[in-house]
């Protein structure tokens, strides 16, 4: 019974992680402002929800990597300004913001026994604590850069709380929190993921 629990939990990340990648590359791009608004913490969170923490990082590191890509290759263009700026540490942050964002969504699943809890506590803290290191990153590491991006330093709190914050990251916490659950709610009726969708 183990074996199979284990082969299903890394059939079912092997999918995911396809499903990370595929919207990565597909829906990488989607702008609004000087940033991408991601799609790819959806799968995150399913991994998060059902199969958990470990699970989740590690699609969490893939979208990492696939931003990464996406990063030194000019695509993603404000993410561009920063690597070349401080490369290492641009890579480390996007590294880290969405490997974090996975772990610690898989962990608050354990936080409590009510359902529909277990689904949306993953779904607003994976986009809190992605879009929120980016912010200290930022904060920390390149503040010329972000004081110019708001048109000055004293505009900068405005711009993040306005751009950053107010487009980005209530788009993102808004998909997560309404697509996240209909998912869920799918897998309860296909064969693979019934059992895992039960144990939730």
């Amino acid at each position: 019974m183990k074996n199979k629990l284990f082969i299903q939990k890394l059939v079912g990340t092997a999918i995911l992680a396809a499903v990370v990648i595929s919207l990565q590359l597909i829906l990488g791009s989607i702008k609004l402002g000087p940033f991408n608004i991601t799609f790819t913490l959806i799968p995150i969170i399913l991994a998060a929800i059902l199969y958990g923490s470990l699970s989740a990082a590690f699609l969490g590191a893939v979208f990492g990597i696939m931003v990464c890509f996406s990063v030194v290759s000019g695509n993603d263009a404000g993410g561009y300004i920063l690597f070349s700026q401080r490369p290492l540490i641009t890579l480390l942050l996007c590294l880290l913001k969405s490997t974090l964002a996975g772990y610690l969504a898989g962990l608050s699943v354990h936080c409590t026994k009510q359902k529909l809890l277990r689904i949306l506590l993953p779904a607003v803290l994976a986009p809190v604590v992605n879009t929120g290191i980016f912010i200290l990153g930022l904060v920390l590491f390149f503040q010329e850069t972000l004081a110019l991006w708001a048109n000055g330093q004293d505009a900068v709190v405005h711009f993040l709380v306005f751009s950053i914050l107010g487009v980005n990251f209530l788009i993102e916490l808004l998909v997560n929190l309404l697509v996240s659950p209909v998912i869920v709610r799918i897998l309860q009726g296909i064969r693979f993921t019934k059992e895992e969708v039960e144990n939730i």
